[in-house]
């Protein structure tokens, strides 16, 4: 009993702990969508498909053996399986046997299945790990998003608070005669829309947790959240890598191209087994029967000593299978000569196979160097925006300063006061935005060069 009380409270403090874990990092974020995926679980069982293939395929070169056994019963005119004689009476018998062949050559398709499934068993594992490096882009993609929203809502928040300062600032200014009250009321509508940018970036964050949970298969958005890591820029030193040199390690890591090429392989083996189609097939073969008949009798005799006639009996049913039993070996040969064109048509489809996935290939690795150079494009523009954005708040948080002085000695009204202010945060939110645009594109440039997501 107390053993079963403690088990059940470590479950139950385990159960809470999965459900209290609200926050998770990119890497565990990437783990737990490689774990749980559906298209990544369908793939797995591909794999294992694969597998079974490949056992398949080792079993031809192993021999068949199998048994088997029939039992019959017959009444009036009929042979006597014991004697193979004609009878007129009725009798229950049973022939059991067993056989056992071995293809000794089929023109070396055995092999060639062999090396078939071992490159498909391949060709599946690089499909599920294309899976997920789709799903890992996704998830960083993703991530980042929640992270850019996150940061734009709490800049939005520091400004409303700067706003409010300003707001009691300008109250007291009303209340004293300095300012007129139009002038509080033009804050008071900034800090209006500063809290309408506050709950429309709040819904965006949460909208961009959906989103991750989702794509994790999570359905408790609400405990769901992600490490606020506050990550900066990471190395840029894959900016000064040639293009073309990205290009040619990325045919060499992305398992895209890879599985593209075991494609091709596997179409050459199919040609192989098709064209091994052509050759003659020799076999060999081995087969053991016997039987018993319930009417099998050992024939009477003259005693040649007393002379006395000693009458049939009938044989048991070990000794009969003994008796009766018997071997059949040798070896078979089937030439093909004519199959209504049937392995001809069979060598061109498949060389038509391999053609196509060759030209998939090439069509692959086309598509590759496109987006290798649009990333390449990609990420020294978005460095560019990036600069330019942070030069922008630079330039408006100077203004805005200058602004705020002005309008403290009363030399600004507050409607330019506001677009100051409306300026900087419309720079600010655009830095950040620029900032994980950056960060992505530089990120997915590294993933082709064979740099990890979660690698930061």
């Amino acid at each position: 009993m107390k053993f079963k009380i403690v088990l059940v409270a470590t479950l139950a403090m385990a159960f809470s702990h999965a459900q209290d874990k609200k926050l998770w990092t990119l890497e565990e974020c990437v783990r737990y969508a490689e774990e749980h995926n559906l298209t990544i679980q369908q793939a797995e069982l591909d794999m294992e498909n694969a597998a079974i293939d490949k056992s398949d395929a080792i079993g031809n070169f192993i021999p068949s053996l199998n048994a088997q056994a029939s039992a019959s019963s017959s009444t009036g005119y009929s042979i006597d399986p014991t004697t193979n004689s004609f009878v007129n009476q009725k009798f229950f018998n049973v022939t059991p046997s067993i056989s056992s062949s071995l293809t000794l050559f089929d023109g070396l398709r055995n092999f060639h299945q062999l090396n078939r499934a071992k490159l498909y068993a391949l060709s599946v594992q690089y499909q599920s790990e294309d899976i997920k490096d789709d799903i890992r882009l996704a998830v960083a993609n993703a991530y980042l998003q929640i992270l850019s929203n996150r940061e734009t809502l709490n800049v939005f928040k520091a400004q409303y608070r700067s706003t409010q300062q300003d707001l009691e600032r300008t109250n007291e200014l009303v209340e004293n005669g300095v300012l007129p009250k139009g002038d509080l009321l033009e804050i008071q509508a900034t800090a209006a829309n500063q809290e309408q940018q506050i709950v429309a970036a709040e819904n965006s964050v949460l909208i961009a947790r959906i989103s991750l949970a989702q794509l994790l298969q999570i359905t408790d958005y609400q405990n769901f959240d992600v490490v606020d890591q506050g990550y900066m820029i990471p190395d840029d030193s894959i900016l000064e890598v040639p293009l073309q040199e990205i290009y040619e390690k990325a045919t060499t890591v992305m398992n895209s191209i890879k599985l593209s090429q075991s494609k091709v392989e596997v179409a050459e083996k199919d040609l192989d087994i098709a064209k091994g189609a052509r050759y003659p097939t020799l076999s060999a073969f081995f087969q053991y029967n016997t039987r018993y008949s319930d009417n099998a009798v050992y024939p009477g005799f003259e005693d040649p000593n007393t002379g006395q006639y000693i009458p049939g009996r009938e044989i048991d049913f070990i000794d009969q299978l003994w008796l009766q039993d018997g071997f059949s070996y040798g070896v078979q040969i089937n030439i093909p000569i004519l199959n209504g064109f049937n392995v001809r048509n069979t060598i061109k489809r498949n060389k038509i196979s391999v053609a196509r996935a060759k030209l998939q290939l090439q069509q692959d690795r086309l598509q590759l160097e496109t987006d290798v150079s649009q990333a390449y494009v990609d990420v020294q523009g978005s460095f560019k925006s990036y600069q330019a954005a942070d030069k922008t708040v630079e330039a408006r948080r100077t203004a805005y300063q200058y602004a705020q002085e002005r309008y403290n000695v009363g030399l600004m009204n507050s409607f330019d006061y506001s677009q100051a202010q409306a300026r900087l945060d419309d720079a600010e939110a655009t830095l950040i935005q620029t900032k994980y645009d950056y960060i992505f594109r530089l990120k997915l440039l590294q993933f082709y060069y064979g740099i990890p997501l979660e690698q930061w």
